[in-house]
């Protein structure tokens, strides 16, 4: 699990009061840098042509590692201790979840053409990770990968570039919309993010979220939401998983109690977590 740090909001100061017209001169303006900061805030990836997320061609064949180990003790307590020996690659989730969206919005992967030296899928690496994670490239422009047939694949014979190319574990610790954590989720926000999940994964687009139980540390991690189910009681989300690339596993929002709930496993006890859409626009 990602144990990102927060990152501190500094508060505006106050504007002085200098009489009624520039006070108006000054709401006028602020209402404009208000329109334009929200319009940002909303900004969703251009219209392209989409390609659907599956789960075992679009996702990595290798885990973001546990740096801890998880478990109850004799007590029935929750409790972490050190993995022995110390994983190679830990504290990735936001990459590992970040990158896998890069090369399904940005990359065509072409079987048909020769294989190609380890420098050239370095560089095309590199590529791809400086593309911007909240657009999505034009087929004629997407970056072209030879000699594999998806991610997947072209992550069990490259794992060592993609490791080392695909960012440290700092992109974690300071990806931009940390700092909403740190502000209450309403159960109304948790709705209004259920509603448009939905809507998004309808449209055949995926959303990193941000998972959190700020300011309980129990859990703050990344994954990648690509499907839904709907019930009467609630939605069932399907999701890509960095610490278990082995197989989807579900994320369920209850629409009684307004709360999204992850089941337990290997890191979590399981319970209610808030989230919220990372890489989506200048906000996050």
């Amino acid at each position: 699990m990602c144990r990102e740090r927060n990152l501190n909001m500094v508060p505006a100061g106050d504007w002085p009061d200098s009489g009624l017209a520039n006070q108006r001169v000054r709401l006028l303006w602020v209402s404009l840098l208000l329109l334009v900061f929200l319009s940002g805030c909303a900004t969703t990836p251009a219209a392209a042509e989409r390609r659907i997320f599956d789960f075992y061609s679009d996702s990595f064949a290798y885990p973001n590692e546990l740096l801890w180990v998880y478990e109850y003790d004799a007590q029935g307590h929750w409790t972490t201790r050190l993995r022995e020996p110390k994983p190679t690659y830990p504290q990735h989730c936001f990459v590992v979840a970040r990158s896998a969206q890069q090369f399904l919005r940005h990359v065509r992967f072409a079987p048909e053409l020769p294989l190609a030296d380890d420098e050239t899928y370095r560089r095309l690496i590199r590529k791809v990770v400086a593309t911007s994670p909240r657009k999505t490239l034009s087929e004629k422009e997407k970056i072209v990968i030879p000699g594999y047939a998806n991610l997947r694949q072209f992550s069990q014979f490259q794992e060592t570039s993609l490791k080392e190319e695909s960012g440290g574990a700092w992109r974690s610790y300071f990806q931009r919309g940390h700092w909403r954590m740190v502000f209450p989720f309403s159960r109304h926000h948790q709705e209004l993010i259920a509603r448009e999940l939905l809507r998004r994964v309808h449209e055949g687009e995926t959303d990193v979220l941000h998972v959190v139980r700020f300011p309980q540390l129990t859990i703050n991690h990344a994954v990648l939401v690509y499907d839904a189910a709907e019930s009467e009681s609630g939605i069932t989300f399907s999701m890509y998983d960095p610490n278990r690339p082995e197989g989807p596993t579900m994320l369920n929002y209850d629409r009684t109690t307004r709360t999204f709930n992850l089941p337990a496993n290997l890191y979590f006890k399981g319970g209610r977590v808030d989230v919220y859409a990372v890489y989506r626009g200048f906000c996050y």
